[in-house]
């Protein structure tokens, strides 16, 4: 196995579980919102603040680490232009993530107050699960349009 191998599949590897982990969450969490119900909320938010950070934040990390050594092995230039405009939706897909994984938290917290006080959804909650739908379309188009700029890698400038 080479190098080139080794960070190639390394790098793919966190690219898929930054893309699967992030849709699996997405659909998780919108199911057990629909439910209405705050136990079901509750149980749901725990695991995916649990996914997001051993999966997601593990990918985060490790992306751009086998993406820095997968260029310098292959002798990309990191001025590149379809490398810049990479890390720039990259930074832009963090920039929604930070707040959606602090979103989930808070959501998850309101969702297992309202169990153990027998108490409907407080209207935070509400307000809350608005911001965290809205902020997945920029990162998830993001990530999907990092996904094309990894396999074009068209000529930018």
């Amino acid at each position: 196995m080479t190098l080139y191998f080794l960070l190639k599949y390394l790098h793919v590897i966190g690219a898929a579980v930054m893309l699967g982990t992030g849709a699996g969450i997405a659909f998780f969490m919108l199911r057990a919102h629909l439910t209405g119900e705050p136990a079901v909320i509750a149980a749901v938010a725990r695991m995916v603040v649990l996914a997001d950070f051993l999966f997601t934040a593990t990918a985060v990390v490790a992306q751009p680490i086998t993406g820095v050594l997968l260029a310098r092995e292959v002798g990309y230039s990191l001025t590149e232009g379809w490398i810049v405009l990479s890390v720039a939706l990259y930074v832009l897909t963090g920039a929604f993530w930070l707040p959606v994984v602090w979103i989930q938290m808070q959501m998850r917290n309101l969702a297992a107050l309202s169990v153990v006080d027998g108490k409907p959804l407080p209207a935070r909650y509400f307000t809350l699960f608005r911001i965290w739908f809205v902020f997945g379309f920029p990162a998830f188009g993001a990530v999907m349009a990092i996904f094309w700029l990894m396999i074009a890698r068209p000529s930018i400038w």
